[in-house]
C-alpha cells in the first residue's frame, strides 16, 4: 500500500483505475486493530489500487474530503469519488469487505 506524502500526489494517484484510500493514523487504536488485515484485503481485491493517507500528515486533505473519523475508506474511479465508508466506529474485516463489494467493480 503506497503512502501518500502530499495532496498533489493523492490527487494524481486517484486519477488512475479504482483507488481505495485508507485514512488512518499511528495513534488511532481502531486503526491499529485493522492494520494486520489490510494486506489480506489488498490481496483479495487486487483489482483495486490501495493507498494510505496519514490523517495527521494530510489534515488539509481530510478536511477537504470531510474525513472526521478514522479509520475511513474512500473509493475513487478515474478521479471521481464512487463510495465512502466514513465514520468514527471500529471497522471489522467483514464490514470493509462489504463496503468493497458494494462498489460492484468487476475484477480485471
Amino acid at each position: 500500500m503506497e503512502n501518500m506524502k502530499s495532496i498533489e500526489q493523492f490527487k494524481e494517484t486517484i486519477k488512475k483505475d479504482v483507488t481505495i484510500a485508507v485514512f488512518s493514523a499511528d495513534w488511532c487504536p481502531d486503526c491499529v486493530v485493522i492494520k494486520p488485515i489490510l494486506p489480506e484485503i489488498e490481496e483479495e481485491y487486487s483489482n483495486y489500487q490501495f493507498v494510505y493517507v496519514d490523517r495527521d500528515e494530510l489534515i488539509e486533505l481530510c478536511q477537504e474530503l470531510d474525513i472526521f473519523g478514522i479509520p475511513s475508506f474512500l473509493a475513487f474511479k478515474d478521479g471521481e469519488e464512487i463510495g465512502r465508508y466514513v465514520n468514527k466506529e471500529r471497522k471489522t474485516k467483514e464490514q470493509i469487505v462489504a463496503f468493497l463489494e458494494e462498489l460492484n467493480i468487476p475484477s480485471k
